[in-house]
């Protein structure tokens, strides 16, 4: 679940991080205060929600951000933003002024 994902605060760091450029997990050990391991297992998880894709470059995987896993939650999130203004706006204008 992208959204279960994206709840961890690490693993939006990862995420921004990756939002700069592909990464190796050592390389965002390095810009985050949490262990390898620790990089490596919200690097699995951010995977299997769709959210990273991993590349072997030699002996290292470089981390960068799949668009496609995103680019569903951003529809999600716009339709339900979508949903949201239309039901106030018609709220709004259904509401009768006290003045």
């Amino acid at each position: 679940d992208p959204f279960e994902a994206l709840g961890d605060p690490q693993r939006r760091a990862i995420l921004s991080l990756l939002s700069d450029e592909p990464r190796a997990v050592g390389q965002l050990a390095d810009a985050l205060p949490i262990t390898r391991p620790a990089v490596s297992f919200h690097l699995r998880l951010l995977r299997d929600a769709g959210l990273v894709e991993e590349e072997r470059s030699g002996t290292r995987r470089i981390y960068r951000i799949r668009p496609e896993g995103l680019d569903a939650v951003a529809r999600y999130l716009e339709g339900v933003w979508g949903d949201a203004v239309t039901r106030f706006r018609l709220l709004a204008e259904n509401t009768q002024s006290d003045r």
